[in-house]
């Protein structure tokens, strides 16, 4: 396949307790094979908690808003316009400390399975779950 165009209304999106996810190229949908993206919305005071993706490489670009981020156990703000790059099996967390919904990109790769998604949650382990304290 040489591409696809993906118009908004085929996102398929997905909500969740902490937001949403817009899945704009995985496998199942493009036949991507080496890039997962995926629109996130992070609710106000919620996040995407500690996790990892172990086979994955992951940039997060913060398209609008505030975000609280987290690789390994550094801690960083980050605003629209910036951007993190995170290494395969790094635990990591996203948080939207502000009072609007933040608005994000992740790009994920390679792609894993047809979901092209990986993940390991890692919210309940130490030293993850007391560095929010």
């Amino acid at each position: 396949m040489a591409g696809k165009f993906v118009p908004s209304a085929g996102v398929e999106r997905e909500k969740l307790d902490w937001g949403t996810l817009g899945w704009l190229s995985r496998p199942s949908s493009t036949g991507a094979k080496n890039l997962t993206v995926i629109d996130v919305e992070l609710l106000p005071g919620f996040g995407h908690n500690f996790h990892k993706h172990p086979q994955q490489e992951e940039v997060i670009y913060v398209v609008d808003g505030e975000i609280e981020q987290w690789v390994d156990q550094e801690k960083r703000i980050l605003k629209s316009g910036d951007s993190v790059f995170i290494g395969a099996d790094v635990v990591h967390a996203s948080f939207n400390v502000s009072d609007k919904p933040a608005k994000l990109i992740a790009i994920l790769g390679p792609c894993v399975g047809e979901g092209g998604y990986e993940l390991v949650d890692m919210s309940d382990q130490a030293p993850w779950n007391t560095l929010r304290g």
